[in-house]
């Protein structure tokens, strides 16, 4: 159990993004009308509904590879997959922090950090 502290925190990372893509999925036209009122003075105030389908994406690749990550690291100890699956949830956090701060929601731009911090962690460690 070398591995403990990524495993740990690639889970985290699968239960995030999976369970956001997963209510995305199922909420998507609630979800889609607070954003156009949430993004409603932004320059992407015509695009909500892509850019929801891309955060969506990215979330489910995101939660994919974080699974796959994990399986790699207890069968063969492979870092590989987990590390992409890091990074994948390192842009993902990204592309969701542009949007916090072009919406001017520095509070929800603040959360964000709290699960960067953990991405940032995990590229690390299996890098």
């Amino acid at each position: 159990m070398n591995n403990i502290a990524s495993i740990l925190v690639l889970i985290f990372l699968a239960v995030t993004f999976i369970q956001s893509g997963y209510e995305k999925t199922i909420y998507w036209k609630d979800n889609l009308e607070w954003l156009k009122g949430h993004f409603a003075k932004t320059p992407i105030k015509n695009v909500v509904h892509w850019a929801l389908f891309h955060v969506l994406v990215l979330e489910l690749i995101s939660g994919i590879l974080c699974i796959s990550g994990c399986l790699q690291l207890l069968i063969n100890n492979g870092r590989t997959v987990g590390l992409y699956g890091a990074i994948f949830s390192c842009l993902t956090l990204i592309f969701l922090l542009i949007g916090q701060r072009m919406a001017k929601d520095y509070d929800g731009a603040r959360t964000i950090v709290i699960y960067f911090i953990p991405a940032v962690m995990a590229a690390y460690w299996l890098s």
